[in-house]
């Protein structure tokens, strides 16, 4: 449930802003926004209590760092959906599990460093107690991040 329109056109100026670059100083964002350091800090606050924003990191570039076998997975789930997704969730290498609709029960975004990395993590996916079957495909390149999308508060 979204609770989006009760946030006025500052907070959605603070979100896209922090979106595009988190990494200046609350004075330097203050700045840009044309509002004095203080009310910057004390809507951000707010914005993190209510879970709007829920942390800072770098982006990474997975395949640059070397891990270059990219995978999906998706999962044919014959038990309880959300133990698998936890037991996947707990894996190295999962970037991602998502909760879906469609044929598959689950989906499991990885990235490895080599193919022996990723076949491993296949096959211990596979070994999870109510997984039926997989489905693999490789990435072959990376178009568009999800990290990189900044939605339209507009």
């Amino acid at each position: 449930m979204s609770d989006i329109n009760v946030y006025d056109d500052l907070d959605m100026k603070i979100i896209d802003l922090l979106c595009r670059s988190s990494q200046g100083s609350y004075r330097q964002l203050a700045k840009e926004l044309g509002i004095h350091p203080t009310t910057l800090i004390q809507r951000v606050k707010v914005l993190e209590s209510k879970g709007i924003i829920t942390g800072y990191r770098a982006k990474i570039d997975y395949m640059r760092l070397g891990f270059d076998f990219m995978g999906v997975i998706q999962i044919y789930v014959d038990r309880d959906v959300l133990d698998v997704q936890e037991s996947i969730r707990a894996m190295p290498n999962v970037i991602a599990v998502f909760d879906v609709t469609g044929d598959c029960d689950s989906i499991a975004w990885v990235a490895c460093r080599n193919r022996e990395e990723f076949s491993t993590i296949v096959k211990n996916i596979l070994t999870i107690d109510g997984v039926k079957k997989t489905n693999t495909s490789i990435v072959l390149n990376v178009i568009k991040d999800p990290m990189d999308h900044i939605p339209e508060l507009d």
